[in-house]
């Protein structure tokens, strides 16, 4: 009898390397965490207990072997991962800016990500999924475009609730006019959006959040919309209703690689309990503060993949915030 899953993530597995002090010499010292915007919202699934799963190509290289590893570890079904015996594994450098923001510097070109074929799809993990998750970094480059696109429309037929975090790098473009071209095409095939304050205003070209998503909702008609607005919180768009919840701060975060990601998942977490019909004030003013929580908790530790929080640890960061549920 086969499992029941009930995220398939399509998308990258990479290496993310990560400023982790500096050596004897003075040079900076990199910590090479698992990572990848798909898995990261899988892991913290996991830890929600929700069965998911992962389709992607990584390279058959000694990051593909710790790669495989860590997924495995964090409970992600492997059946959709692919190797490749001729393309490496993709990096990415993560730079953390004064600001506190971040840079990447990406060893893709190629990539192993890049390189997944929609004819090495198992389409049974999207059919078998309550809903399917995916990006723009596979998004940017043949064949793995074709193949995310062979999954949406996969995942539609199967009648998955079709979640999108469109995720901009824009170093992965060869320009960003066709950034905007793709971030179209998954605006259009979604139900589900999680989208950052830089997605937005880059988008629409609209300073003022409101007015921003304003336009995707006339353009897209979407479901849900949530905005994550970093250290300012964040909103969700349903039907009339817009929900501001504010962030959790604290004085021991150190990076934020992995916290949208994190966010991301509770609320398909949040979309899996109470569905997309029946949605009102107080369930989304939950989901966000839980996703809030979770996304803090995040940003105090070194990477994403392997350190997402568990359910009761986040609920004990909210009560011991003095907020609640």
């Amino acid at each position: 009898m086969n499992q029941t899953i009930d995220v398939t993530a399509l998308g990258e597995l990479l290496i993310d390397f990560i400023e982790n002090g500096v050596s004897a010499q003075g040079n900076p010292v990199y910590e090479a965490n698992p990572g990848g915007a798909p898995c990261n919202v899988l892991a913290m699934l996991g830890k929600l207990h929700h069965p998911a799963a992962f389709i992607g190509k990584i390279g058959n290289d000694g990051f593909g072997r710790q790669l495989t590893k860590a997924i495995e570890s964090a409970g992600i079904l492997l059946e959709g991962v692919r190797y490749d015996d001729e393309v490496h594994t993709t990096l990415a450098l993560v730079h953390k800016l004064p600001n506190g923001d971040r840079d990447f510097s990406f060893y893709r070109n190629p990539g192993a990500d890049m390189n997944l074929r929609k004819e090495e799809l198992n389409e049974d993990l999207i059919r078998r999924a309550k809903v399917f998750h995916y990006g723009t970094l596979s998004l940017t480059d043949e064949p793995v475009r074709s193949a995310t696109r062979r999954a949406v429309e996969i995942a539609e037929e199967a009648g998955c609730v079709r979640s999108f975090d469109p995720n901009l790098r824009p170093p992965l473009w060869k320009d960003l006019e066709e950034a905007k071209r793709q971030f179209d095409y998954g605006f259009r095939h979604c139900d589900v959006l999680k989208i950052s304050d830089n997605e937005i205003q880059w988008f629409t070209g609209k300073e003022d959040f409101d007015e921003g998503i304003e336009i995707l909702r006339k353009t897209y008609g979407i479901p849900l919309i949530c905005l994550s607005m970093g250290p300012d919180g964040s909103r969700a768009y349903y039907r009339d209703l817009k929900i501001d919840v504010p962030a959790f701060l604290q004085e021991k975060t150190i990076e934020t690689t992995g916290a949208g990601d994190t966010f991301g998942a509770c609320v398909i977490d949040g979309v899996l309990r109470y569905g997309l019909d029946n949605l009102d004030e107080k369930k989304l003013r939950e989901i966000l503060t839980f996703a809030n929580a979770a996304a803090s908790i995040v940003t105090t530790r070194k990477g994403a993949l392997a350190v997402m929080p568990e359910k009761e640890e986040v609920l004990r960061f909210i009560e011991a915030s003095g907020r609640s549920l």
